[in-house]
């Protein structure tokens, strides 16, 4: 499995139980954090415990999740990565957050087109997945940018806090 990527302004490196000062930041402001299947992160140990769960899933091959590193400063500024795997159809699907005081300059379109890149001539996957909550139009923008197209909506599909909330899937295919 592949742990590292680099890109012209970043380096995506398997995370590592290190980062988690650095992901808790990020992972504990509500905006980065407001269309994320999770909740808003209150204690570090809450991103050591996400990052363990991450490793077992590349372990198994199910899954892989980078940090993004900004290569002048050495910051970890967001992360990123495959959040499942069919390899047995040339799928997988794809996820990004990153930090506030990051957004708006291309990172995370560098970084996601780095990931997309790649499983398409290293793995030689068909379709990349992004599933996106209809309300966080930057990610969507971000998406369309990247030639994503919408497919349609998963109805009621993911729960945070309750609450079933409605996703938008997004398709990138090479068929």
């Amino acid at each position: 499995m592949i742990t590292e990527l680099q890109t012209e302004r970043l380096q995506l490196r398997k995370m590592q139980v290190s980062d988690s000062p650095a992901l808790f930041k990020i992972w504990s402001d509500p905006e980065v954090t407001r269309f994320m299947n999770v909740r808003c992160f209150t204690a570090e140990n809450q991103a050591i415990e996400m990052i363990q769960l991450l490793d077992d899933l590349s372990q198994d091959n199910k899954a892989i999740r980078f940090s993004i590193i900004h290569k002048e400063s050495g910051e970890i500024i967001g992360s990123c990565g495959y959040n499942a795997f069919n390899f047995a159809n040339g799928t997988a699907e794809i996820g990004y957050d990153l930090a506030k005081s990051y957004w708006g300059k291309g990172y995370a379109s560098e970084a996601v087109s780095s990931l997309v890149d790649y499983a398409f001539s290293s793995w030689k996957l068909k379709r990349i997945e992004a599933k996106v909550d209809p309300r966080n139009l930057n990610s969507i923008k971000l998406l369309q940018k990247l030639d994503f197209s919408f497919e349609g909506t998963l109805k009621k599909t993911e729960g945070v806090e309750e609450a079933f909330n409605d996703l938008h899937l997004y398709l990138k295919s090479t068929i």
